[in-house]
């Protein structure tokens, strides 16, 4: 029958977004934990031991057991500043390599550390930048273990910036000028001075280098992209680690553009002239058991008579991916996709302006918790006209049921006259069946886009909502293990259920309002015909609290405020159309119960 058959196609659709929630539930969440406790890990320990690596990009060995601090105390340095990052220059090979942000802070804890970003060669994981010049067979180039002096200047700031220089044997004099802007972005000037006799061939080069996996790094996430990321010729280029690591190489052409390496919200980024041609590179390089990540390019050679100089300038992103910093950069520095650095994945088209409107109402109430019910109300103004036909239609389908009944018992043994006669009912009270799966197909773009806004844009990092949610990004942080805190008791630390109790089995206050406000709207549609499909049904709303309570609390508002709307929408509908609906079947049991126990 037709209702059979629009039944049908919604349990495949609500099916559907269950195998998407399942896999992001037991696959994806379970590896966030595991990164949240790495997390907790890293910053209880300041410093962990490595290896230091010598020479340049192309000839790395793997690190040895330093510190942090013993890593960085291995070379003479200069100071770094900013209103948004600290930390310092290696004169040692004059990389920047040790950078935290100040804005940002690893967890809510008010005694939290910022963020780290780099790390200096010789510690774990290591991760920095580094900038020279390449040419065949021409010794008295500067490595990374030739010491830089420092010219002029001290600390480099907004407005101070650093020249360092190296005078090789061979003639050669390389000048270093490193600037700073208030925010992410660094500017590295390099000239070298031709003094001996003979002209030479130099191209200038810069590289990211990461040693080893960061302890963030989310195996297997596929909501979000860690790894390299470039745009070359005004082509995205991505590759996940994993993919990295299996291809070993991948290279590019491309007269300007951009690359690096990026994490979840962080990134390191290298830009050329935009007017020169370059030859860019991600590469793996295994040394001693760690995987060396390189992201670099090459430039166009300059040949430096005897007595001559030439110039070149790179810049480097290293900071947060704030979306208007980028686009700021973006159209200053005339970078193509910049904003591109922040992973809105193949629906862009969906998660761009989602995060847009979102941005737009945080501007007016200043809390992204609110902006996202702000955002809500849009989308169901939006589709209110095809949402109010649906639930017209699912009321009808409901104030009609005693007559589809009367049929199914009058037609029996004779299932084709049954769909006949129940077809000639439809069109009689101009009711269509399919319309009662709209609902459902406006929220899974919506749903999805919002979960990729809440998963890769900074803006919802430690983003507060009111009361205990305190992290938009985050799961619901209360539990019913112990009365939503009300009893002074961590069940994480129970004997052996530990993990399942703040796992799989951690339920929150904002999960089971969702999971209520599911079967209310729930019980406002007809019963499936079929049994098992009733069965289904009613085991929705359990499912999903359970589904959705280890997701970004953000989502979860989002979803219980949508089918509250949705809900009082339903409701007014079914009141035009004299049919009986539970909100008010439950008020008048409430208002009868004191006159009965009279």
């Amino acid at each position: 029958m037709q209702n059979d058959s629009s039944r049908n196609t919604l349990v495949f659709i609500v099916c559907a977004v269950v195998i998407l929630i399942a896999y992001q539930f037991f696959v994806m969440e379970p590896a966030a934990r595991r990164r949240q406790a790495e997390l907790k890990s890293q910053t209880a320990v300041a410093g962990q031991t490595q290896t230091p690596v010598a020479g340049t990009p192309s000839a790395m060995v793997a690190p040895q057991a330093l510190t942090r601090a013993a890593a960085k105390g291995a070379s003479p340095r200069v100071a770094v500043d900013t209103p948004a990052l600290s930390g310092s220059i290696t004169l040692r090979g004059a990389r920047i390599d040790d950078l935290y942000l100040k804005q940002y802070s690893e967890t809510l804890a008010k005694d939290s550390p910022p963020v780290e970003l780099f790390r200096p060669e010789g510690a774990k994981n290591a991760w920095f930048a580094e900038f020279g010049w390449t040419g065949q067979n021409l010794p008295g180039l500067p490595t990374a273990d030739t010491v830089w002096t420092v010219k002029q200047g001290g600390t480099v700031a907004p407005g101070q910036p650093v020249v360092l220089t190296y005078a090789s044997p061979q003639g050669l004099v390389f000048t270093r000028t490193i600037s700073v802007d208030e925010r992410y972005m660094f500017t590295v000037a390099d000239t070298v001075a031709n003094l001996g006799a003979a002209p030479v061939t130099l191209a200038p080069y810069a590289s990211v280098q990461r040693q080893g996996l960061p302890d963030t790094h989310t195996k297997g996430s596929q909501i979000v992209h860690e790894g390299a990321l470039g745009v070359f010729n005004n082509e995205l280029s991505l590759k996940k680690y994993k993919a990295w690591k299996k291809d070993k190489e991948e290279t590019h052409t491309s007269t300007g553009g951009w690359l690096g390496i990026t994490d979840k919200y962080w990134f390191a980024g290298l830009i050329p002239d935009q007017k020169e041609k370059i030859a860019a590179a991600f590469r793996v390089t295994p040394a001693q058991g760690v995987d060396i990540y390189e992201a670099s390019y090459v430039g166009q050679p300059h040949v430096i008579p005897a007595g001559r100089q030439v110039s070149e300038t790179t810049r480097l992103f290293a900071g947060a991916k704030v979306v208007p910093i980028l686009k700021d950069y973006q159209a200053q520095l005339g970078l193509p996709r910049f904003d591109s650095a922040v992973d809105w994945g193949m629906f862009w088209f969906f998660t761009r302006p989602i995060f847009w409107v979102l941005e737009q109402f945080y501007h007016l109430v200043g809390n992204f918790g609110v902006a996202i019910l702000l955002l809500t109300v849009v989308v169901k103004t939006l589709f209110f006209p095809l949402a109010n036909k649906s639930y017209e239609s699912i009321t009808k389908m409901k104030k009609i049921q005693p007559r589809t009944e009367e049929l199914k018992a009058k037609y029996k043994d004779d299932p084709a006259r049954l769909q006949q006669e129940t077809l000639q009912l439809y069109q009689k009270e101009k009711i269509n069946p399919l319309m009662g799966c709209l609902p459902i197909l406006i929220q899974i773009p919506v749903f999805y886009s919002l979960y990729k806004v809440l998963s890769v844009t900074i803006e919802m990092r430690h983003a507060p909502f009111f009361g205990w949610i305190r992290d938009l990004s985050y799961r619901d942080p209360t539990t019913i293990w112990n009365l939503f805190g009300a009893i002074p008791w961590n069940p994480a630390t129970a004997p052996g259920i530990g993990p399942l109790l703040d796992g799989s089995l951690h339920i929150g206050v904002w999960p089971i309002i969702m999971g209520f406000t599911m079967w209310l709207q729930q019980s406002m549609n007809p019963p499936a015909p079929d049994p098992m499909q009733q069965r289904i049904f009613q085991i929705f709303p359990l499912v999903f609290t359970f589904m959705l309570a280890p997701f970004a609390a953000g989502l979860v508002i989002y979803w219980t405020w949508n089918n509250l709307l949705s809900v009082l929408q339903q409701y007014f509908i079914m009141r035009r159309f004299k049919v009986e609906n539970p909100i008010d079947t439950m008020l008048a049991r409430l208002s009868a119960k004191p006159g009965t126990a009279g």
